[in-house]
């Protein structure tokens, strides 16, 4: 059974910087699809990015392209956040995406995905 733990979440303040990490242990697939998600508060758990283990693809979706970077080794998958804004606060989770959509790697929401307990990232002005 696989194992995901995020940490460096903590307080930043706008415009500042700030790097996520998830460590990956336990049985893993060397095809695994890791992603990076968000929640906000009363809203719904919102997909940043993904890192293939087989192939190495790295993907963002639309809001996260430009400030955000991932990076991922076989044990680990990071998340850079750069110029960050109030709106990036929320709770951070790692996961692998159980389903391939089209055969793509993509951040996309499922029952049988697995998560980490998140990290939380708080914006100060």
């Amino acid at each position: 059974q696989v194992q995901l733990r995020e940490s460096g979440g903590g307080s930043v303040q706008a415009g500042g910087s700030l790097r996520l990490s998830c460590a990956i242990s336990g049985d893993k697939f060397s095809s695994s699809c890791m992603a990076w998600f968000r929640q906000v508060p009363g809203k719904e758990r919102e997909g940043i990015g993904t890192f293939s283990l087989s192939s190495g693809e790295i993907y963002y979706s639309a809001s996260a392209r430009g400030r955000f970077t991932i990076s991922g080794e076989k044990t680990k998958m990071d998340l850079l956040m750069n110029n960050v804004e109030p709106e990036d606060a929320g709770i951070y989770y790692c996961a692998i995406v159980i389903v391939w959509y089209g055969g793509a790697c993509r951040p996309v929401m499922h029952p049988q995905n697995t998560w980490g307990q998140g990290t939380q990232v708080t914006v100060y002005s």
